[in-house]
């Protein structure tokens, strides 16, 4: 008897006219909506495959595949005799999975090691091209974090200004965010929007330019006017390709490279 289809109500997965997706693409978007109605936290368990294919009626090798392309994307890891858990941007090796850059002494090491200096934390109403990437109405709040972040100098002498963000969140989901909060927090700042309010960045989209430096931001980095600069636009989205982040950042790479793994 072949697998059927399903979709998802309030009290769990139902028969549903066949679809023209395969079945494992299926119950993955039925795990991904569990993963976005918080049935399962970052860091936590999910049930076993046995489990799972009993609770929406499919084959144990049908749950394996929808898992397997859920590690994939980054949304659930294996633990070899232990089980599989939510991703979280707690682990050490995805803290920094979204922050590029790195020393040209460690020409394939992370960009953890930056210090960060907040300079403005507000709420306000979102220009127009910002509510439009981020799919808010027209007078929507959003907030607006700036921040440097600076690199230590070998002399141990002041840390030196390389990347200037400007990040836009959306208000509803960030009730509460202050620049109070984010000087408190020790830690990435994505794993601070995933333990507080909730929200877990699942993939991103990069624009990258050259730029040349000027006005205030010349000022900000430290930097003469003139000076060539990476200028870095990213989206990024959470559960549900809902987009939850706008960072326009501009990096002074002297020193240091941005770095990507293609695979």
């Amino acid at each position: 008897m072949p697998e059927a289809s399903f979709t998802q109500n309030a009290t769990g997965p139902v028969e549903a006219a066949p679809a023209f997706s395969p079945l494992y693409q299926q119950i993955k978007a039925l795990l991904v909506g569990s993963l976005r109605a918080g049935e399962w936290q970052p860091g936590q368990a999910i049930p076993s495959e046995v489990d799972l294919a009993a609770r929406y009626k499919v084959s144990q090798g049908t749950v394996r595949k929808a898992i397997d392309e859920m590690a994939t994307d980054n949304l659930l890891v294996r633990r070899q005799g232990k089980g599989t858990f939510v991703a979280t941007h707690a682990e050490a090796g995805t803290q920094y999975r979204f922050l590029r850059l790195a020393p040209d002494a460690s020409p394939m090491g992370a960009g953890g090691g930056l210090q960060r200096r907040l300079l403005d934390c507000r709420r306000m109403r979102a220009p127009a091209e910002v509510a439009r990437l981020l799919a808010l109405k027209a007078g929507e709040p959003a907030v607006q974090v700036r921040r440097l972040l600076l690199a230590p100098l070998a002399e141990g002498g002041e840390p030196a200004p390389v990347v200037l963000d400007d990040i836009w969140l959306p208000g509803a989901l960030f009730k509460g965010l202050t620049a109070e909060r984010l000087m408190a927090w020790r830690g990435a700042m994505y794993r601070l929007f995933e333990a507080e309010f909730s929200v877990r960045m699942i993939r991103a989209v990069e624009k990258l330019r050259a730029v040349a430096a000027a006005g205030e931001d010349a000022g900000l980095l430290a930097v003469p006017e003139g000076t060539p600069l990476l200028s870095v636009e990213r989206l990024s989205f959470t559960y549900g390709d809902q987009p939850v982040e706008l960072r326009r950042g501009l990096y002074h790479t002297q020193g240091h490279h941005y770095r990507n793994e293609l695979n």
